[in-house]
C-alpha cells in the first residue's frame, strides 16, 4: 500500500494571513513549490519541512502526517 503524506500547510498559512508567495519568500522557495506541497503533489525535503514549521510557528508534526497503516504510534508499556 502506498503511503500518503497529508499536510495542514494551507490552513496554517491562512491562519497567519499569508499568501503562498509570502510564505515562499520566508522559506526561500517559489510560490509554485508551496502550491504543490499544499496540494500533495510534491513531498518536501526534511529541510523544507523544518523551514515551513519555523515560518508558520508550528511543530513539523502539526503540519505533516503520514497515513500508513503499517506504522503504529509508539505505545507506553
Amino acid at each position: 500500500m502506498a503511503e500518503t503524506l497529508h499536510n495542514t500547510l494551507k490552513a496554517e498559512r491562512e491562519r497567519l494571513d499569508l499568501t503562498q508567495a509570502a510564505l515562499a519568500e520566508r522559506v526561500g522557495v517559489s510560490r509554485k513549490t508551496i502550491n504543490t506541497v499544499e496540494n500533495g503533489i510534491f513531498v518536501p525535503s526534511t529541510i523544507l519541512a523544518l523551514k515551513l514549521a519555523v515560518a508558520l510557528d508550528r511543530p513539523v508534526e502539526a503540519l505533516f502526517r503520514l497515513d500508513d497503516p503499517s506504522v503504529s504510534p509508539k505505545q507506553d508499556t
